[in-house]
């Protein structure tokens, strides 16, 4: 790779504001050529005319030109399914040409690409001036002198893997899971003049604790003969605040000066106040004649790690995220302007987040400044994702120039807080430990860590010796995430994290908590309208409609929604009661479309709605100040007492006085006990008892869900609930009209007589897939080796369920019954059913699944039961009263199945 040592200085500057130099943009229509030969170097086509027509900034795939892509949208596989689909696709060389009127002579011409995958070579007038690479920050090419006129810039823009970055291509800095392998130039495009004394970068370290803000600026070398002036103003909006003239640089300092401007008054930047600051710098000669000039603007920001909590401007801070793995599907590439980012930051902000994780890249300004002025915390990866750190030398020396990049280009950012040097890396440790020194000495401005959680032996468990925060799934004391135990350990409502994280002395966030699919939203299809096509979309759509299952869909997508929510829910509140976590890092907010369609999102990949929860409701869980409840479990008996603790985590920017009201409703709204507890001043933090409560259930004599809400006394949005269910601890004999019975061949007998029948096999005894209450981790593609359903589909209006209340979905009271089942697979039956619970199946299964059926089998009547409903009900509340509610119905007048079964179709559930 060919590099020139100015060009290799180059890499390391900022993007430079000249506002006494004309700018001349290179945007617009560029002549192009495909070199997937890589003949345009030696036929020397930098001397040509070039013939093709396309527009900068922009991509061959916003232009459709490359390889049409085919793919059969009918066949439901993995190639389909690993995401979403290029219209046209290209990878290798091309070459972009166009003429340029310069309007005056230039000096020292440079020209700032924004944002190229990765490799580009330049020329002008025929003339090489350098190569450059970057996947996350802008490309300067020192152009030299430039008369006035005419002048042909060629750029030969390369995108094939420069340096393996990470495994599979997975990095989302380089990569077609969720972005594409776009070849082009996106974001701004011009040339500037950089004459003697012009800013050539700026770096401000603002403190709030001194009331001061530190400047260190290099300049383009001037005459050192001379004596030239810098002003330094520190404005808030249009009012200046501080005003620092005449300092003087001379000699050496022509290169470089550093001062430091007190600030009276100053005022902090945050979430909840993002205040931000301008500096304005004036170059001036004796003559008073401003030679250049640049404006940084900067918030007063004082982060720090104290005592394994994050503190901002000395308060604790708490981080509510999630990830954003440069995902966007109209356009395959990251938005350079401020509207698109608007977009992401308002919609995460108004889902009561605080925080986004950039995994494995670093996104464009545009990011940055929207992230800013809402008050968002940013977490930035090095474009890493590999299991071999250390195995090249020349990747090692990239990664370390993307480092300086990253800071040059937006180190002065506020909302730049959390440096990670990649995703689950894997190698040499020491490399990665001497790195993030060297970053700390250069950049104080930020908290780092050493990878982004570790899957390495030795690793991953504990933070290394560089790390400020520590991102983790588990520690030596067990997992931080429910993920690993909501399917193994009975729910309950006052665990938290406290043994995990004991002796782990940084703050801790949790790692990309969640990853529970949600069944496709397939009304999403219409959506895309850019250069990506949804053929993993198309494929579950059709698959559906092949087997008659396409109105499933859409309540498909409402029930596992429900269940992921309340799984984010009860995540993100085990994560909010522990004392010593710093937040949390959701995987994700918004749909994966990559890795083999991860629709993990309560949100599509576009930051909208599916239609599962709002952001009002999702906020009470997760969001600044949340009211919390421990209690032991969901269901109870009515000979039981109810009883919980309050806690209140406050992660607002006061403490708060108000009191806190206690409820529980049944399902009409109307309360059945209440209560409030002692005013307390609750300040900053979690961990913190407020009171407890109990009720005796004893006047519940009917099966009911009740809720139990939480909320402040003069806040309308503070507020928070948790659903219960009670039974009555004593059920009535069942009908005399029904047998029931776990043989088939047993329920075979009394069929043929004209009985009722209720048949509840052993599970070992049923053909079928092993209950699992949580859904599909991550994706069943990816991870195809998992049971693979997405909880249940339940008709609570069928009348066998008349004593057994239910949602249509599988929420916490279904959990025993799920995960003792063997869920039954009907595909096979001439004729589909319509189950009284419906198992949903994984997207790339489809298959018609159920845990309750009815049928008319001869002269009798049936229903079939997968949930084990016969063992220890004495222990098992819920099962006993589902038992009791079939039970009762199959002995009612109202016990009319629809669908036959043949003596011989038994034999398809049953062993």
């Amino acid at each position: 790779m060919r590099r020139s040592l100015v060009l290799f200085v180059t890499l390391f500057l900022s993007i430079a504001v000249f506002a006494q130099h004309t700018r001349v943009p290179v945007s617009g229509t560029w002549a192009f050529k495909l070199d997937p030969l890589d003949k345009g170097i030696p036929e020397k086509w930098y001397s040509q005319k070039l013939q093709g027509r396309i527009t900068l900034p922009g991509t061959l795939d916003d232009a459709g030109i490359g390889k049409p892509v085919q793919t059969d949208t009918l066949k439901l596989n993995k190639q389909v399914m690993m995401h979403l689909s290029r219209k046209h696709e290209y990878t290798g060389a091309v070459w972009y040409q166009r003429t340029i009127a310069i309007p005056h002579n230039m000096q020292a011409a440079r020209m700032m690409l924004e944002r190229v995958i990765w490799n580009t070579d330049c020329w002008i007038d025929g003339r090489a001036v350098g190569t450059q690479e970057s996947l996350i920050a802008p490309q300067f090419f020192d152009l030299g002198t430039l008369k006035a006129g005419v002048h042909q810039i060629t750029l030969r823009v390369d995108n094939r893997k420069q340096h393996d970055i990470s495994v599979n291509d997975f990095a989302h800095a380089y990569t077609d899971g969720t972005q594409i392998i776009w070849n082009g130039v996106i974001g701004n495009m011009e040339i500037v003049d950089r004459l003697p004394l012009s800013i050539e970068k700026v770096q401000v370290f603002p403190s709030l604790k001194n009331s001061s803000v530190e400047a260190n600026i290099n300049f383009v070398p001037g005459r050192a003969d001379k004596k030239y002036y810098v002003r330094a103003r520190i404005l808030k909006g249009l009012q200046v605040v501080e005003d620092t003239r005449n300092i003087v640089i001379t000699g050496d300092s022509l290169w470089h000066t550093k001062f430091i401007i007190k600030v009276k008054d100053a005022r902090g930047w945050d979430e909840f106040n993002p205040r931000l600051y301008q500096l304005k710098i004036d170059v001036t000669n004796k003559s008073g004649e401003v030679i250049d000039s640049r404006t940084e603007q900067f918030g007063f920001r004082d982060l720090s790690s104290e005592k394994g909590q994050f503190r901002i401007n000395g308060r604790q801070m708490f981080l509510r995220g999630t990830l954003e793995c440069n995902i966007f599907p109209l356009e395959g590439h990251p938005p350079m302007n401020a509207a698109g980012w608007y977009k992401v930051f308002n919609t995460a902000k108004q889902y009561g987040l605080n925080h986004i994780r950039f995994h494995s890249w670093c996104p464009p300004e545009a990011a940055f400044k929207v992230a800013d002025s809402l008050g968002f915390y940013l977490h930035v990866e090095l474009p890493l994702w590999s299991l071999t750190v250390g195995k090249d030398p020349g990747t090692l020396s990239y990664l370390k120039e993307e480092a300086v990049r990253i800071i040059q280009n937006y180190g002065n950012h506020p909302s730049f807080c959390f440096w990670s040097m990649g995703n689950e890396l894997e190698g040499d440790f020491n490399w990665l430990q001497d790195l993030v020194r060297q970053l700390k000495a250069q950049d104080s401005r930020r908290l780092y860590t050493t990878t982004t959680f570790s899957f390495q032996k030795g690793h991953g468990k504990y933070p290394e010796p560089t790390d400020d925060y520590f991102i983790t799934q588990y520690t030596d004391e067990g997992w931080v995430r429910g993920q690993g135990i909501f399917n193994t350990n009975v729910p309950d409502f006052k665990t938290d994290y406290s043994n995990a994280i004991k002796n782990i002395p940084v703050p801790l966030v949790i790692h990309e908590v969640g990853q529970y699919s949600v069944y496709p939203d397939l009304s999403e299809i219409s959506k895309y309208k850019g250069v990506l096509e949804p053929m993993n979309f198309k494929a579950i759509r059709n698959d559906l409609r092949n087997k008659g299952m396409l109105n499933l869909a859409g309540p498909y997508l409402k029930a596992s929604g429900n269940l992921a929510a309340n799984l984010y829910k009860e995540e993100i509140e085990r994560a909010l009661k522990t004392s010593g976590v710093g937040g949390f890092q959701l995987l994700d907010l918004h749909d994966f479309p990559g890795q083999g369609t991860a629709l993990v999102g309560l949100l599509n990949a576009f930051w909208d709605s599916k239609g599962i929860i709002t952001p009002e409701e999702f906020r009470r869980f997760c969001g600044p100040v949340v009211p919390l409840l421990r209690f032991g479990k969901a269901t109870y008996t009515n000979n039981e007492v109810f009883s919980a603790s309050v806690e209140m985590a406050n992660f607002s920017d006061k403490t708060i006085t108000d009191q806190l009201i206690w409820s529980i409703n049944d399902k009409e709204k109307k309360v059945l006990f209440s209560g409030k507890l002692d005013k307390k001043a609750i300040p900053v933090g979690n961990g913190q008892q407020i009171g407890k409560f109990s009720v005796n259930l004893e006047s519940i004599t009917k099966a009911m869900q009740l809720e139990v809400t939480l909320r402040v006394v003069n806040s309308s949005t503070i507020s928070n609930h948790w659903s219960i269910w009670v039974y009555p601890s004593t059920i009535a004999e069942a009908p005399k009209n029904v047998i029931f019975t776990t043989s088939a061949d047993s329920a075979l007998s009394w069929l043929k007589k004209g009985a009722n029948v209720v048949l509840n096999p052993d599970t070992a005894a049923i053909k079928g897939v092993s209950g699992r209450f949580a859904p599909v981790f991550w994706s069943p593609v990816h991870f195809p080796d998992q049971p693979g359903s997405m909880g249940l589909l339940v008709n609570p209006a069928h009348p066998a369920l008349a004593d057994f209340p239910t949602a249509n979905y599988s929420d916490w009271q279904w959990w025993d019954l799920v995960t003792n089942s063997k869920t039954m697979i009907t595909d096979m039956l001439p004729v589909q059913p319509l189950p009284i619970v419906r198992v949903i199946d994984n997207f790339f299964k489809n298959r018609n699944m159920a845990d309750i059926l009815e049928f008319k089998v001869g002269i009798g009547k049936l229903i079939i039961c997968s949930m084990d409903i016969h063992h220890n009900l004495t222990e098992r509340p819920v099962a006993r009263q589902l038992r009791h509610s079939l039970l009762r119905y199959a002995g009612g007048k109202d016990f009319a199945p629809i669908s036959s079964l043949s003596s011989s179709d038994l034999q398809i559930f049953i062993k």
